[in-house]
């Protein structure tokens, strides 16, 4: 049975919208989220369809843009309605105009395996040799295609004020579909995408909205009750708030950021928690002198560095057309420098995790070697042990190497340090 065509107003709603996103001069979401906002008598069916339209067209765009040849924003949105969504020329001739119609055959009859590599995975040519150097060609595809599909909707369990079964038992009792993910022993995964955010497990704090890969980085730190912990690049406080919940709310949780408005979102967040162990702290830069006061302080560090981001494409596929081997090389510099300075908080016998959400090696075990070859004092501990002594199976080897092709996840990488006691 075909699909049911779009009526009139969300498909022109959708590809003004489209208009405005597509120069990407920030992020996708920010910019859609500002086209809803100034086109607030949209139903919530139509903005379902609009942002499912928008990002579809991102996820496929070299591919829509080869295909339509001269693509323009209504090109691009009958060419993803055509060749992603399956609908035939007769549903969509109402919404056509002029020599658009005539273009429709040439659009669909594209032969994808035809192409460049880069077209065929939805990836700029950068990108896509710099995964075929690190994965190989088999590796690289099932990834790159990962990459391109909808990412699921992952919960954690705040477990400082309930218990997994509970929730999922809640969950489904309230109509939402969920499973218990695979590796995460406090996630949760949703079949379909309600609005979370308004029900009552979320409201009260019991649940918050968090991938699977980015809830086993906590895992990972493996903070005790008591302990002084530091988040350094906090952000919104989402592993924050995965940290307090592990320590039960004991010891003491440092959330560090350079961005007020990033932590400004942590507080709700915090107030619905029900944690009382966690300080937000504003720094001016990794070499802040609020971290020099914890120097060798410190049992255990998160260094979640700024990133490419590039392992979130299911959720982020414009950031494939943001970012560049420029943007990256900036951001290894800065990871580097990040790293080293956190560092310097770690008492002897403490541990140090970087990670990102990152795939490339630039960015993740390059940084790690150069590190541990100037600072001898550390040394790398297997990830897969650490997660084994939680009752976690997941095996990656000495690092953490999550993506959405073999695990479901975001793509993840984590190196657990140790600050090496000598004598």
């Amino acid at each position: 049975m075909p699909p049911t065509a779009p009526t009139l107003l969300p498909l022109d709603a959708a590809i003004i919208a489209l208009r405005q996103v597509l120069p990407l001069d920030s992020p996708a979401d920010v910019l859609l989220s500002r086209f809803f906002r100034d086109n607030h008598a949209l139903g919530s069916k139509d903005r379902a369809f609009i942002a499912e339209l928008v990002f579809g067209v991102l996820r496929h765009l070299r591919a829509l843009e080869t295909a339509c040849g001269k693509p323009t924003p209504r090109l691009l949105a009958v060419a993803w309605l055509t060749r992603i969504q399956g609908f035939n020329a007769r549903q969509l001739e109402p919404y056509l105009r002029g020599p658009e119609m005539d273009l429709l055959p040439t659009i669909k009859a594209m032969n994808l395996s035809e192409q460049a590599l880069g077209v065929q995975w939805d990836l700029p040519d950068w990108l896509t040799e710099k995964l075929l150097t690190a994965l190989g060609r088999d590796a690289a595809e099932r990834l790159a295609l990962a990459l391109r599909r909808p990412a699921s909707l992952d919960l954690r369990v705040n477990t400082f004020l309930t218990n997994r079964d509970t929730v999922l038992n809640a969950l489904n009792a309230s109509g939402i579909k969920a499973s218990p993910t695979p590796y995460s022993p406090v996630g949760l995964r949703l079949e379909d995408k309600p609005a979370i955010n308004q029900h009552p497990l979320f409201v009260s704090g019991h649940v918050e909205v968090q991938d699977e890969g980015s809830q086993l980085l906590s895992w990972l730190l493996a903070p005790k009750r008591g302990e002084m912990v530091v988040d350094f690049c906090a952000g919104s406080g989402g592993k924050t708030l995965a940290l307090g919940a592990l320590m039960q709310s004991t010891g003491r949780l440092y959330a560090f950021d350079i961005a007020e408005k990033r932590l400004a979102k942590l507080k709700p967040r915090l107030k619905r928690s029900g944690l009382s162990n966690i300080t937000p702290q504003l720094i001016t830069s990794e070499v802040d002198a609020r971290i020099k006061r914890l120097s060798k302080k410190i049992d255990r560090v998160l260094v979640d560095a700024p990133c490419s981001g590039l392992g979130t494409l299911r959720r982020n596929p414009d950031l494939k057309l943001r970012q560049s081997p420029q943007s990256v090389q900036e951001l290894t510099a800065k990871q580097a420098r990040i790293l080293a300075s956190a560092s310097h908080l770690v008492k002897p016998g403490g541990r140090l995790v970087y990670a990102t959400c990152s795939i490339l090696p630039e960015e993740n075990e390059q940084i790690i070697e150069t590190f541990l070859a100037q600072h001898p004092q550390f040394i790398l501990k297997s990830a897969a042990e650490v997660l084994a002594a939680q009752h976690i199976a997941l095996d990656t080897g000495e690092y953490l190497r999550l993506n959405p092709a073999d695990h479901g996840t975001d793509g993840f990488f984590a190196a657990v340090l140790e600050f090496a006691i000598t004598g």
